[in-house]
């Protein structure tokens, strides 16, 4: 097959059906040779998460499409190790249903793709929409092409780091630009409840209760509730260095 521009693989943790993944495609097909594998089922806040303890099935859902029965991360190790000839020259995560901003980038699946491809040394991007409700999303089409478009256009991509980008929650047409920003933090009350299932064994269910947002005026949160597309630039090293002297001198036993 001939090369058509960069080969761009496309995957999320949404699932194959995903609107915001068919999004994703389409502007990314303006811009290159579009590869798509995407988990077969929903997979939000599978993190990082490797399968080692069953095989995957791999399916082919289409031209140059394939769903895998795992998570994200194994999508894009499959892709760029297994799948592939040749490798992607980009990798393209979303578009995520719902925020990715502060605290979330730990537990999403769509940035733990991105994630993955620029550990493997692929550079990425993860696009997430701050709506729930898809009722804005289709508007985006054309923002969304023009920022991987501006992406594709560098030849200096920062190695060992990945775009976390987050759309607000309104037409794109009201879209007030966009902003780079650093992340917000995000705490979580009443997360954990408990029931009794119909025979009577209590169980307990994580999700839901209510958040609240932190974080100055240049934070992925504050920045998107204002109207702006949020940029994020993730490193992969978490080591703090500016505490590396400090804990140098602390007593670790003999």
């Amino acid at each position: 097959m001939t090369k058509k521009g960069p080969v761009l693989l496309c995957t999320n943790d949404d699932g194959i059906h995903a609107p915001g993944l068919g999004l994703l495609i389409n502007a990314a097909s303006r811009h290159g040779e579009v590869h798509v594998i995407a988990p077969d089922r929903q997979q939000s806040a599978s993190s990082h998460a490797l399968t080692l303890h069953r095989p995957l099935r791999l399916t082919q859902a289409g031209e140059r499409a394939y769903t895998v029965d795992g998570t994200p991360t194994d999508c894009v190790l499959i892709a760029i190790r297994d799948l592939l000839d040749p490798t992607p020259d980009f990798v393209l995560s979303g578009v995520n249903h719902g925020a990715n901003m502060g605290e979330d980038v730990l537990y999403s699946g769509t940035v733990a793709a991105a994630m993955e491809a620029t550990i493997l040394g692929i550079p990425a991007v993860a696009i997430s929409y701050s709506g729930y409700e898809s009722s804005h999303l289709d508007t985006y089409g054309e923002l969304v092409s023009e920022l991987i478009e501006s992406i594709l256009g560098r030849d200096d991509f920062p190695g060992g780091t990945l775009l976390n980008i987050n759309l607000p929650d309104t037409p794109a047409s009201e879209s007030k630009g966009v902003r780079v920003t650093s992340l917000g933090r995000r705490v979580y009350h009443d997360s954990i409840t408990r029931h009794l299932d119909p025979r009577g064994k209590e169980y307990l269910w994580i999700g839901g209760g209510r958040s609240e947002w932190s974080g100055h005026d240049e934070s992925d949160f504050y920045v998107v509730r204002e109207g702006y597309v949020s940029v994020t630039p993730l490193h992969l090293d978490l080591t703090d260095f500016s505490l590396l002297g400090a804990v140098k001198s602390w007593s670790f036993g003999p």
